[in-house]
């Protein structure tokens, strides 16, 4: 069972759909609506400055709700409560709550090769048929991988060049 890195693309999947559209929603109402509060503004930013300054308030609160929009859907597949790590991502201010999201995260659910259970990533074998999940030694019960010949801590010889 080896373990695979996340590709961006894959992640990005993640994202509801829900979350795009309040993005860009947000994004265009920034766009349009902050010029005209520049202009209220007793001493407002030179006029080239401007576009920019919208441009990277609107891109921040965008991003923002992509990130809520990952951490809702990644919290379901993770087997975690959803709903409160919504929230407190949405709540606990300075991106905090994300940090912490991201530091507290369960590892995700992986699938037995065998059975197709759910087994936890760090399990060795599945609950439900016994499969080893990491092949081991008989002889130190060190880890091997699938195709060695020779136990790397004891020199052990691994039948037919297949532990488990």
């Amino acid at each position: 069972m080896g373990a695979e890195k996340p590709r961006i693309n894959e992640e990005l999947r993640h994202i509801p759909g829900w979350a795009y559209a309040l993005a860009f929603l947000f994004f265009v109402s920034i766009l349009v609506l902050l010029p005209f509060a520049f202009r209220r503004v007793p001493n407002p930013p030179p006029f080239p400055l401007v576009p920019f300054i919208t441009l990277t308030a609107g891109a921040v609160v965008a991003f923002y709700i992509l990130l809520v929009g990952y951490v809702n859907r990644d919290a379901k597949r993770r087997n975690m409560n959803s709903a409160l790590w919504t929230v407190l991502v949405i709540f606990i201010p300075n991106a905090i709550g994300f940090i912490i999201y991201f530091l507290l995260r369960q590892p995700l659910i992986a699938k037995c090769p065998q059975c197709s259970a759910q087994v936890h990533p760090n399990f060795n074998y599945c609950p439900h048929c016994k499969y080893s999940l990491r092949p081991t030694c008989p002889k130190c019960a060190h880890a091997v991988r699938p195709g060695d010949a020779f136990c790397p801590q004891c020199a052990y010889e691994l039948k037919g060049a297949s532990a488990g």
